[in-house]
């Protein structure tokens, strides 16, 4: 996610840093290439000009050069303003407080916001509504379809019409359904375009008129840089948004879109997407986002996926056997398996402080898969003793395992090892810098 801003931007605190004292030439030259580094993301041109400002003159009008630690100031005041670029506050997802909550998803062809209506139906189900999916664009080719095999995904109700007519038709039918059938959220995919044009504004403001939503997300798509914030502005002037959904965040793209277009539009950024699963949806906290891109990590993300995909129950369960001793390798295979749930390797790195820098995450990523069925195999082919008490894995029975696992008895040895440096994980997650050699080892490396 923003990796090559993030390492301009690491790269250049490093190098001023490294000066002691800091002059207001050093700073000078510091924020322009900070300067560049945003302008190169595509960050919009007044928003960046706007930010260095903020910051130069809270540096030299605070005399941080003059303090012992001016570099690790001026990084602070950098983060700061970040945040506020950002939105400061997070913004949830609005529900009604009583009746259905109802939400419209709109944007140009392209955005993913077929998706994310699927996507927000899993989140809302797993926070225990009833969701109701409601399609109404006829004029992309199995867009309804698409719908459906997402609505089948994650077990929930898709309401489509085989005939073609009017969007705003068609949802005022879809609430009467969700009325009837108990459903408390309703959630509208709409019709995209390559542009917003007379046609699609009108239908979306008739579609706002019937539906009367709680919100309206403008979905808009990373990899489009300063056009998705064009659009997203004039999505808003059109139907009047409550929020953006910036999507396809971990694409090689330069990603400025998500650091202009709170500024440029006024709405805040309620979601992200870092990933093609469903479950890569993510609550937008500005004070995260901004530690992320600076290589601060954002541990609390990390930790929330691991509670939502493990629960709360299972994760203490886990803690407890870790600090017991009692980790095995039918618990370190569960592991495994649950850190593949959470998501993308390389993006999970950026989460964590001190290895964001790795310059393999894309490696590490590759192997994580190849990585996974090999250990399972190999755990597999162990018998239940041996899981429980790795202890008594001699050479005969390494061999019998490799030979049972098509593997062999280096892979074993390989696995046994990283299984060991698995039990020191929380060690390496607060470990700073040590923890980016226990990572290597634990994947492989």
């Amino acid at each position: 996610m923003l990796d090559a801003l993030s390492e301009r931007l690491q790269g250049t605190f490093r190098r001023l840093g490294s000066r002691g004292r800091i002059s207001e030439e050093d700073l000078d030259a510091a924020l322009r290439e900070v300067r560049v580094a945003l302008l190169e993301a595509d960050v919009n041109f007044k928003v960046v000009r706007d930010f260095i400002a903020r910051v130069r003159e809270r540096a030299v009008g605070t005399e941080v050069l003059k303090s012992i630690t001016p570099a690790q100031q001026i990084v602070s005041i950098v983060n700061d303003e970040l945040v506020e670029v950002l939105g400061k506050d997070s913004k949830p997802l609005e529900k009604a407080k009583s009746g259905i909550t109802r939400i419209l998803v709109c944007g140009i062809k392209g955005s993913g916001k077929t998706t994310l209506v699927g996507r927000l139906g899993m989140r809302l189900k797993r926070e225990g509504m009833k969701p109701l999916l409601v399609a109404t664009d006829f004029e992309r080719v199995a867009a309804t379809e698409q719908l459906q095999v997402l609505g089948r995904q994650i077990d929930v109700p898709v309401y489509f019409e085989e005939r073609e007519a009017p969007a705003a038709e068609v949802a005022k039918r879809a609430l009467r359904e969700a009325e009837r059938t108990g459903a408390n959220a309703v959630i509208v995919d709409t019709r995209g375009a390559v542009a917003l044009d007379d046609d699609l504004m009108d239908e979306l403001a008739a579609l706002a008129d019937e539906v009367d939503p709680t919100e309206v997300l403008i979905v808009v798509d990373a990899m489009t840089g300063q056009e998705a914030v064009n659009i997203a502005r004039e999505f808003d002037e059109a139907i009047e948004g409550t929020g953006i959904v910036v999507t396809k965040l971990d694409s090689d793209t330069r990603g400025g879109a998500v650091l202009s277009v709170r500024e440029v539009t006024g709405l805040p950024v309620k979601f992200i997407t870092t990933g093609e699963r469903l479950e890569a949806l993510e609550d937008f906290h500005p004070d995260r986002f901004a530690g992320r891109v600076l290589g601060m990590g954002d541990v609390v993300t990390l930790v929330e996926r691991a509670r939502e995909q493990m629960g709360e129950q299972q994760v203490e369960q886990v803690a407890q056997r870790m600090r017991s001793g009692q980790f095995d390798l039918e618990d370190f295979l569960t592991q495994l398996s649950q850190v593949k749930q959470m998501g993308n390797m390389a993006g999970m790195l950026d989460m964590i402080p001190g290895l964001s820098q790795l310059k393999d995450k894309a490696q590490i990523a590759a192997v994580n898969e190849a990585f996974l069925k090999q250990a399972e195999a190999i755990i597999q082919s162990m018998t239940l003793q041996e899981r429980h008490n790795p202890d008594i894995l001699n050479g005969s029975r390494r061999r019998r395992i490799a030979l049972g696992s098509g593997t062999t008895a280096a892979d074993v040895n390989r696995l046994l090892n990283q299984y060991r440096e698995a039990k020191k994980l929380m060690q390496m997650m607060s470990g700073g810098g040590r923890g980016a050699g226990g990572l290597r080892r634990l994947l492989g490396f």
